[in-house]
Order: structure tokens, then sequence, then C-alpha cells
């Protein structure tokens, strides 16, 4: 599912230039992919779609986020230690913070790596239309291998 992700990243610019997921599925066919990964990656989308429009624009939280047992389980310490750096460091709202834990918490991999938790933040930008900030970028194309994980201490 996250090749077609990245696929779609790299080929449709914005959401609005994705074609409807019909024809979607047939582009992503044409193209080589399994088509169980090509439903998975749709439904993961459309998910992703809907609750991108259903939250409302509110007033930045100045709250703290408290993880469930569950949910840093699922997660993982450093997929948490990652999202808190992107949120301290102003590059993700608390709004977009749910979305990708939402999203995150939706895959069946458990706990995510750090490298598919930069591809669904990158994708819940790209479903806002928004692209990331210079520094946000490098944080999300760096590999595993060259940084660290941001640990929460």
């Amino acid at each position: 599912m996250f090749d077609i992700l990245v696929y779609l990243y790299e080929t449709y610019y914005r959401p609005d230039a994705c074609p409807e997921p019909q024809a979607l599925a047939k582009k992503l066919s044409a193209v080589g992919f399994d088509e169980d990964e090509i439903s998975e990656a749709i439904d993961w989308l459309d998910i992703l779609t809907q609750t991108t429009l259903t939250i409302p624009e509110q007033p930045e939280s100045t709250g703290f986020r408290v993880y469930a047992t569950q949910e840093i389980a699922m997660l993982g310490i450093p997929a948490v230690g990652f999202i808190h750096f992107l949120e301290s460091a102003k590059l993700l709202t608390s709004q977009q913070r749910e979305i990708v834990i939402e999203r995150a918490l939706a895959v069946d991999d458990t706990p995510i790596t750090l490298d598919k938790l930069k591809i669904i933040v990158l994708m819940m930008l790209w479903s806002q239309g928004k692209e990331p900030d210079l520094l946000m970028f490098d944080e999300l194309l760096l590999s595993d291998e060259v940084i660290k994980p941001h640990l929460l201490h």
C-alpha cells in the first residue's frame, strides 16, 4: 500500500489532480500494482479525505496529547516521539496530529516504522493541499538510517 501512496504523491502533485477511484484503480493496475494493494490504498485514502474534510477548523490546542497504552503499542515509541517532535516544532497542528495518528492506527503494521509514518504525514499534507515546509521536508525524506528516531524523554 505504501508504494502506491508514494507513487500517488510523486505522480499527482495535488489531490484534485488525482483521478476518481475507479479510474485510479485502472491506472494503478496498468502500472503493475497488485489489486489487493490498490483496493487497500484507495480505501485508506478515501477515509483520509473524509477525515480531512469533516474536521472543522478550530483554534490551535495548547493542551498536551496523552497516548493510550494501546496507541503506544500500535504506533511504537519512535513514531510517538516523531509525531511529538513534528508538533513541538510547529510542523503539525494538533488537528493534523490526530489525523496522522488515526491513519497510522488504521495500518496493519504494528509498531509502524518511521518510514511509513513519514509517508502518512506526507499524504495527510497532500490531502489538505499543503506542502511541507523545508524543515519538515528534510525530516520526512531522510532515511531512518541517516537520523536517529526522535524519542520522548
